[in-house]
C-alpha cells in the first residue's frame, strides 16, 4: 500500500482554521449550481471534517470527485428531464446527497487522526469508496441518456432505462471510466501510491457499483426505508470493506508487504 502521505499535525489550531476557511468557502460558492443551500452547509461541515483530518489532499480528492459527479450528471441533461430520468432540482444535490456518498470516507478519514492507526489501509478504503461512487455515477447518468440495451441486472431481462438495478455496456464502460478518473485523482493527490492499491480501488469501485444495482434489483423498492441515499451510503461501505479486507489479506498471506 506504499508510504501514507504527510497527514496534518492534530493541533486546535489546525482545526480552527479547517473551520473559518471552510465557512469562507462555502459563502463564495453558494452561487454555484452544485448544491443546495442546505447541501452546501453539509458540505462545509464535511470538508471542515476532511481538511482536518487529511489536510487539503483529503479535501481536493472530494473537491474534484463533487465537481466531476456534478459535471457529469449535466450531460445529455434536457434530454433526460424530457425523460423524466433526470436527477430532481436540476442536479443540484442535498444534504442527503453529501452524506450518502461522503459519510464513508468521512469516517475513514478521521480514524487516520487516531494514534496508531493503520493509515494506509485506511486511505485505501477512503479512496475505493470515492472511486465506487464516482463510478456509480457515471454508468447511472450515461447509461440512462446513452445506454442502448438496457437490462436488469439479476435476470438480464430488458427494462427500460432509469429501472433500478438496470445496467447496460455504455454504463458499465462508463463506470469503468469514472473510477479510473478517481483513482487517478487519488494517485496526483498522492493519497494512493502503489500500484497495487490504484488496482485494487479501481476495480472494487466498478464491484461496488455492480453490487449496488443488485441492491437495487432486489431490495430497494420493496423495503420502505431502503433510499436512494442510503444505498449509496452501503456501496461506498461495501467499497472500503472489500479493498481493506483485500489489502489486509494479501499482507496477512505474504502476497505483498
Amino acid at each position: 500500500m506504499g508510504a501514507p502521505p504527510p497527514l496534518p499535525t492534530q493541533t486546535l489550531q489546525h482545526w480552527i482554521l479547517a473551520l473559518v476557511l471552510h465557512g469562507l468557502l462555502i459563502s463564495a460558492a453558494q452561487r454555484f449550481p452544485l448544491l443546495t443551500r442546505a447541501g452546501w452547509v453539509h458540505a462545509g461541515v464535511l470538508g471542515t471534517l476532511l481538511w482536518g483530518a487529511l489536510g487539503w489532499r483529503g479535501w481536493l480528492a472530494v473537491v474534484a470527485y463533487l465537481a466531476l459527479g456534478s459535471l457529469v450528471t449535466r450531460l445529455g441533461l434536457r434530454q433526460k428531464q424530457r425523460q423524466g430520468l433526470a436527477e430532481a432540482r436540476g442536479g443540484r444535490r442535498g444534504p442527503e446527497n453529501v452524506w450518502g456518498s461522503a459519510a464513508t470516507g468521512a469516517v475513514l478519514a478521521l480514524l487516520t487522526t487516531v494514534p496508531g492507526a493503520p493509515v494506509p489501509l485506511l486511505l485505501l478504503g477512503f479512496g475505493a469508496s470515492f472511486a465506487a461512487k464516482l463510478a456509480d455515477t457515471c454508468g447511472s447518468e450515461i447509461g440512462k441518456r446513452w445506454g442502448r440495451h438496457t437490462v436488469l441486472i439479476t435476470s438480464l431481462r430488458p427494462v427500460p432505462a432509469g429501472t433500478e438495478g438496470a445496467i447496460s455496456l455504455e454504463g458499465s464502460v462508463a463506470s469503468l471510466v469514472g473510477s479510473a478518473v478517481m483513482v487517478l485523482v487519488l494517485k496526483l493527490l498522492g493519497l494512493l501510491g502503489t500500484v497495487p492499491a490504484l488496482l485494487l480501488a479501481l476495480w472494487v469501485g466498478v464491484l461496488a457499483t455492480l453490487l449496488e444495482s443488485w441492491i437495487g434489483a432486489t431490495l430497494q423498492g420493496r423495503v420502505a426505508w431502503l433510499t436512494n441515499e442510503l444505498v449509496n451510503g452501503i456501496q461506498t461501505l461495501l467499497a472500503a470493506l472489500i479493498a481493506m479486507g483485500l489489502a489486509w489479506g494479501a499482507v496477512a498471506l505474504g502476497l505483498t508487504a
